[in-house]
């Protein structure tokens, strides 16, 4: 369809866009990114895109694929050697193997994975169950699939955090899937064995297919424990797994994510995947061989950065009025609670990015459960987060007078 206007001895021809792509919207964490860009010295809390590289022998093995002239494309699943190296890596780290020919494929990114995933599962009219709090692009994802999100977020539940009873009573003969993502953003939050448990004899009980994102499954902290739902008895064969490089290796431009399921999915995901991106960039996968490859323990670096990271913003917010906080057990996201200033949490963040140069993104973004958090993102070096906790603690002092 489109649209002609007339004006005088004009005819202006004008390309009307579909229905569905006016449903989606820029996510508050892109707002509040973007509204910081106005200040030339903002202390930028909003994205997940840490100022951490890459391992060097990560980053050399990228640079020598490209002096190779390795920069064509690969098989639309990805390399095959990347596709073993996920599997061994599976299988050292969480003691389960996939087939690597038929059971993985390497994606541009978890984000494109989780949409091949939705586009090969779901059809119009079905239903998903996103339990919040949850990550931003979920519910977009799949009203992009001319499907329906099902958010689950009840304000009563557990802080940052979801019951069993509310998950089945959103369950209907139209669900097909619940989104999980454990380690949790933004809450920093292992979804705990008994829970994960639950939520496979659910999806048992009701036929579901789970889509468990595992991106951050490597960064936590003081040996929290995580255990993937494919372990379990009788969920491998209706779990889709998504994880990537992006977290785990500090490797958000690279643009290099995977996906484990069974067979039917897989091939179906491929078949999409030519005909959107063709295959991930080839140098990058060459870098994610070294990354997953196991030579060097290239994620044990970045977890102790992190740590330190915390354990100073945490230990820095403890001490300002009106705000609370507890440890994250993993991701780089730590949720505030600042219900004591009596602002909504986006009133909170626009009103803290003029009165100090600080963003971070309302906590209203994961969930209407989650308004009275804000989320900080512990991305940047510890200078630039004691500053951050000196004007949040000016701030909030302003409002404690």
């Amino acid at each position: 369809m489109h649209r002609e206007i007339t004006t005088k001895n004009t005819h202006i021809f004008m390309i009307q866009v579909s229905e569905i792509s006016k449903t989606v919207q820029p996510s508050l964490t892109r707002a509040l990114f973007n509204m910081a860009k106005e200040y030339s010295d903002v202390i930028d809390f909003t994205l997940g895109d840490p100022d951490v590289q890459p391992h060097q022998a990560i980053k050399d093995a990228g640079c020598a694929a490209i002096q190779a002239g390795k920069t064509r494309y690969s098989q639309n699943a990805g390399l095959l050697s990347l596709r073993e190296t996920i599997m061994q890596y599976y299988k050292r780290t969480e003691g389960f193997e996939y087939n690597p020919q038929t059971e993985v494929i390497v994606t541009v990114g978890a984000m494109e994975g989780l949409y091949l995933a939705l586009l090969s599962l779901l059809n119009p009219g079905d239903e998903v169950i996103i339990p919040a709090p949850y990550y931003v692009n979920y519910v977009q994802m799949v009203n992009l699939c001319h499907a329906k999100a099902v958010v689950v977020d009840n304000p009563e539940a557990e802080e940052l955090s979801f019951s069993i009873a509310d998950v089945e009573n959103a369950i209907t003969p139209k669900t097909k899937a619940i989104i999980i993502n454990t380690p949790s953003n933004p809450s920093g939050r292992i979804i705990p064995h008994g829970k994960i448990q639950a939520l496979a004899d659910l999806a048992k009980k009701h036929d579901l297919v789970v889509i468990s994102d595992e991106v951050y499954k490597c960064l936590i902290y003081d040996n929290a424990n995580f255990k993937s739902i494919v372990a379990i008895d009788g969920m491998r064969e209706r779990t889709i797994l998504v994880n990537s490089l992006s977290k785990e290796f500090c490797m958000t431009g690279w643009r290099i994510g995977y996906v484990l399921a069974p067979e039917e999915v897989i091939a179906t995901m491929t078949k999409l995947q030519e005909n959107v991106v063709a295959c991930a960039p080839l140098p990058s996968q060459y870098a994610a061989i070294e990354a997953l490859s196991g030579h060097g323990n290239y994620s044990e670096n970045m977890v102790n950065i992190f740590t330190s990271r915390r354990n100073a913003l945490v230990a820095g917010l403890q001490q300002l009025p009106l705000l609370k906080c507890t440890a994250p057990q993993a991701t780089f996201y730590l949720m505030v609670d600042i219900s004591a200033t009596g602002y909504t949490s986006y009133d909170f963040a626009v009103a803290l990015l003029k009165a100090q140069h600080v963003a971070v993104v309302p906590g209203v973004a994961y969930g209407k459960s989650c308004d009275k958090y804000v989320r900080i993102a512990f991305t940047l070096n510890e200078d630039k987060i004691r500053e951050g906790v000196r004007r949040i603690g000016e701030f909030v002092k302003s409002l404690n007078k």
